[in-house]
């Protein structure tokens, strides 16, 4: 009886994406000896730490009902801005870095508020957003911009004991998060309010905070994806960005969260971002185009929602 309830227990999304991680595994490790080697597992977790920031913001957002399709726009702009104000010089590193980050953040509150002042949906709003920094970003600059002191790679390819700066400070968000959606009264608004948001606010839950406090926490994390591309690429480019719209939303429907609002965890989204990366990487190793790879994340995302869909359906 005891094992049955621990079974019952367990989020049937995050089991899935779990069993998959170890067949992804087990296929590399057949398929490949380079891919079995400690450096390249080691690289992947170092190449899951971008999508992990933006995964985990589009998480809190997809929670509380809404949606960021501006992540592409604000990380492209942040980026350039960035590295064209750093230019090089050692000591406007942190001064640059931190007002990138109240950057980031001004854009996801920026989000958050047309989205209760509009009351048009969210993916109508970030969408306008997005269109209005990509803008901002080709009036600035068309090609990479500025550059950045050699040491500031630290936070893309730095390790601590082995395991990449980055993704460290990716689970550590996670946690943070975890910790915040399940054990704080604001964790539990942004659940009642994603689940119905009529209901949450005849029960009093401060629906314009929890909006803002998504999106502002959202646009923060882009922030930080667009300072790890830099440290990266050692540039801003105004094209690195392309893809995290997609990319953000397929590892938090695969870990369960539902695009409704008001369901899922990020749990299953962090592991959803070591699956999305598991498969890159492997599908790099069978030199199968980036064009498939994006083709075969649209595919996962449509099946994932049908399934979410269906389950919905027989449950009720």
């Amino acid at each position: 009886m005891a094992t049955r309830s621990i079974v019952g227990r367990i989020n049937p999304a995050i089991a899935a994406v779990a069993v998959i991680i170890i067949v992804l595994l087990a296929t590399g490790f057949v398929l490949s000896d380079r891919f079995r080697t400690v450096s390249n597992l080691q690289n992947i977790l170092e190449q899951s730490a971008p999508l992990a920031f933006v995964a985990l913001g589009q998480t809190l957002v997809i929670l509380a009902g809404g949606i960021d399709l501006s992540l592409d726009g604000q990380i492209a702009l942040i980026s350039t801005l960035a590295s064209g104000l750093i230019d090089g010089q050692p000591d406007r590193v942190l001064p640059v870095v931190a007002a990138a980050l109240l950057l980031g953040a001004a854009i996801g509150l920026a989000n958050g508020a047309l989205v209760l002042l509009l009351r048009v949906h969210p993916l109508i709003v970030t969408l306008g957003v997005a269109a209005i920094l990509q803008g901002c970003t080709l009036l600035y600059t068309l090609t990479p911009v500025g550059s950045v002191p050699p040491d500031f790679d630290v936070f893309a390819y730095g390790r601590v004991l082995g395991v990449p700066i980055g993704i460290g400070l990716a689970v550590a968000c996670f946690a943070a998060a975890g910790v915040l959606l399940h054990r704080t009264r604001l964790g539990r608004q942004v659940y009642a309010f994603g689940g119905d948001p009529h209901a949450a606010a005849l029960v009093g839950v401060p629906i314009p905070r929890v909006i803002l406090f998504c999106y502002g926490v959202s646009g923060v994390l882009a922030a930080t994806t667009a300072i790890f591309l830099v440290s990266r690429l050692g540039v801003g480019s105004p094209v690195a960005d392309q893809g995290f719209n997609l990319a953000s939303i397929t590892p938090v429907v695969v870990g369960g969260t539902l695009l409704t609002g008001g369901r899922g965890g990020v749990l299953g989204t962090l592991l959803g971002v070591v699956m999305v990366q598991l498969l890159n990487n492997l599908l790099n190793f069978l030199d199968v185009s980036t064009f498939y790879q994006w083709m075969i994340q649209g595919i996962i995302v449509i099946v994932a929602v049908s399934v979410h869909v269906e389950r919905r359906r027989v449950a009720a």
